[in-house]
């Protein structure tokens, strides 16, 4: 999910989409330009931490960077739990929402430089032969670019009441690809394929089948085999299932509309089976782990280098001023440059990465709330501050 919204409505996602996760932030960072000496940055930080989570009501966070030189390193603040009062680690893992999209991209970047897909191909020669292939909106003018940059016409399948209804009543069904998309068939797209843009998860399913038709392959395998192993990314998980191993407890607050309950894990598994984003987020992660990953893929050790421009080509997005999407990735200019990232939301989790390629640094939060109130301020705003005290040179 994650830039998507499927648990608020669309009122609250209105706010988070334009003041949480996308916006441009307004905050001018000339007041944190005082020179940081390099041993104590992680100090300095872990105080910004501090007060952050001091001046909010959110239960805990843990935020990772990375270094110009590659350097990581992974902090916390709060509580994973608060009923057991268990203090948050950086290492305790949280749903990641779209920001599991990049997987997602990243693959198909892979396959493109091998040249077994095609940005610019439509998307019938690899689903055209599906019965129900010409029930998809927009279905024969949509391209795999589209896909990727949300300019298909392929609106939310998750945000359709049919299909909460249906998962609160079945909160632990394994979804197959087509079972989410039929929420969507026989439907009028609200514009032409290319001819406008509208987030949707459902362009990231989609793609997903495409991925795994080109592979032969499971999805999640091979983005472990080409990514997660590889990379190293140890504390990144796939949401293959409601039982997820070190992933804290996570607060959607009284309005949740899966199962309406606060509390995302009972009993030691998800109230809601999280199998159910698949490409379009799917993963379980750590600030740290994010923080690299988004360091390694816009540097080009992720996909062939070559491919990065392309990546961060972007479309108005309907984001906030000036920020534009390009392949899986969020292009947003701040006050402390420009920014490759993603968002993300899943139900009792906010995730927000940025890559600031002036600088080189990369860094990354998680928070267990998915109420945006009780932030203080919004997850970009923070990254944003944390990377004026990165930037700036003793």
């Amino acid at each position: 999910m994650g830039a998507t919204e499927i648990t608020m409505d669309r009122t609250l996602w209105n706010f988070v989409a334009a003041a949480l996760t996308l916006a441009i932030v307004s905050l001018s960072v000339a007041g944190q330009k005082a020179a940081v000496p390099a041993g104590d940055v992680k100090q300095v930080l872990q105080s910004k931490l501090d007060a952050w989570h001091a001046a909010g009501k959110f239960p805990g966070a843990t935020v990772g960077v990375v270094l110009a030189d590659g350097t990581s390193f992974g902090l916390a603040v709060g509580m994973s739990d608060r009923e057991t009062k268990r203090a948050m680690r950086a290492s305790d893992r949280m749903p990641a929402g779209s920001t599991g999209k990049t997987f997602a991209a990243a693959l198909a970047m892979q396959l493109v430089k091998d040249g077994r897909l095609g940005l610019d191909e439509k998307i019938e020669k690899y689903l055209g032969k599906e019965p129900w292939f010409g029930r998809l909106p927009n279905a024969r003018d949509i391209t795999v670019r589209q896909l990727l940059n949300h300019t298909s016409g392929l609106v939310r399948y998750e945000f359709k009441k049919e299909f909460t209804d249906f998962l609160t009543a079945n909160p632990y069904k394994v979804w197959t690809p087509e079972e989410r998309l039929a929420y969507l068939f026989d439907e009028k797209p609200p514009f032409a394929a290319g001819q406008g843009w509208e987030y949707s998860d459902t362009n990231y399913i989609v793609l997903g089948m495409i991925l795994e038709r080109v592979t032969g392959k499971d999805f999640y395998g091979e983005a472990k085999r080409r990514f997660i192993k590889p990379l190293k990314l140890t504390n990144t998980i796939p949401q293959d299932g409601p039982k997820l191993k070190n992933v804290v407890q996570g607060y959607a607050g009284p309005n949740n509309p899966f199962g309406g309950k606060n509390r995302m894990i009972e009993n030691g598994k998800f109230i809601v089976n999280p199998q159910l984003e698949w490409t379009g987020g799917g993963w379980a992660s750590t600030g740290e782990d994010l923080a690299r990953w988004a360091k390694l893929m816009y540097e080009g050790k992720a996909f062939d280098a070559s491919l990065v421009p392309m990546m961060v080509d972007g479309v108005p997005a309907k984001l906030g001023p000036n920020v534009k999407y390009g392949l899986g990735s969020i292009i947003r200019p701040t006050p402390a440059g420009l920014t490759y990232g993603h968002s993300g939301f899943f139900p009792g989790y906010m995730t927000d990465m940025m890559y600031f390629p002036e600088h080189k640094i990369a860094v990354a939060v998680q928070v267990n709330t998915s109420v945006p109130q009780d932030l203080g301020k919004p997850l970009s705003r923070l990254l944003v501050e944390i990377a004026a005290v990165l930037s700036t040179k003793p």
